[in-house]
């Protein structure tokens, strides 16, 4: 069986849309700065690949919803994209300071 291919020309249009009305990174950017967006990540993973390989059709549906559904999107650089928000998926957590030195992540004990 090959491989899903999830990220196809429909992707590829919504993509280049979403990056036009949302051109920043938003991690930069709640880190005070302003870097051009390269990538729309999904928020919540949408899991659509495994969802597929597995086959159930109530899990593909729900996972094409979120995939695409853009309020689950974020614009992201590369270097956000491939370095911290896969760090904040395999830990649970946001990583990451504002520009006044207080952690991103509204759980933690700084911001009670």
């Amino acid at each position: 069986m090959s491989e899903p291919r999830i990220y196809n020309s429909r992707w590829d249009k919504a993509r280049l849309s979403f990056l036009k009305t949302h051109p920043l990174c938003a991690m930069c950017h709640r880190q005070g700065r302003a870097v051009a967006a390269a990538v729309v990540d999904h928020i919540k993973p949408h899991r659509l690949k495994e969802s597929i390989n597995v086959g159930k059709q109530d899990e593909i549906a729900k996972a094409q919803k979120l995939f695409w559904d853009k309020a689950n999107w974020q614009p992201l650089c590369k270097q956000h994209h491939d370095s911290t928000k896969q760090r904040e998926e395999k830990r649970g957590h946001v990583i990451g300071c504002d520009e006044n030195g207080l952690p991103l992540d509204p759980s933690s004990h700084w911001r009670k």
